[in-house]
């Protein structure tokens, strides 16, 4: 898909609702390489952070979550944060069927390996920690990129 195609598909999925909410009210029908170029950046992170091997990058999957920002640039960042907004409007059904297309993992699984990796109670939570960890990045808060070697 081309991306100014992906890019129409993305605007002509967002509809207003009355209650000032976005809703993606197509994102059922899309298949999964249409959400991850609606959702280029999450699709990103389903390849790294929440990938088929997150414990490389966090103890427990917490610390994923809050190591997620580290290593990306503030465009990155700050796309992402966008990204989530929108996948954070949609309802459960679509939340769960665009989740499945994103991330290799299921953060609302209890696994036993590795010990103590801990879930999410929903993947609502999941996706909300992961906005709180891109809005609250240091980077994101001063509005632009912060020289790590000062």
């Amino acid at each position: 898909m081309e991306r100014k195609t992906a890019r129409y598909i993305r605007i002509a999925m967002v509809k207003k609702n009355p209650t000032s909410e976005f809703t993606m009210s197509k994102l059922l029908k899309c298949t999964n390489h249409d959400i991850r170029t609606i959702f280029p950046r999450l699709a990103d992170l389903g390849a790294c952070s929440f990938g088929e091997d997150p414990d490389i990058f966090g103890d427990t999957l917490t610390e994923v979550v809050e190591n997620a920002p580290r290593g990306h640039g503030l465009l990155f960042k700050q796309q992402t944060v966008n990204e989530l907004k929108t996948l954070l409007a949609c309802n459960e059904a679509e939340l769960h069927h665009a989740s499945f297309a994103l991330i290799a993992i299921s953060p609302t699984e209890e696994v036993e390996e590795p010990p103590n990796w801990g879930n999410f109670p929903t993947l609502r939570a999941f996706w909300s920690a992961t906005l709180h960890s891109f809005e609250h990045d240091p980077e994101v808060q001063a509005g632009k990129e912060i020289d790590s070697d000062m």
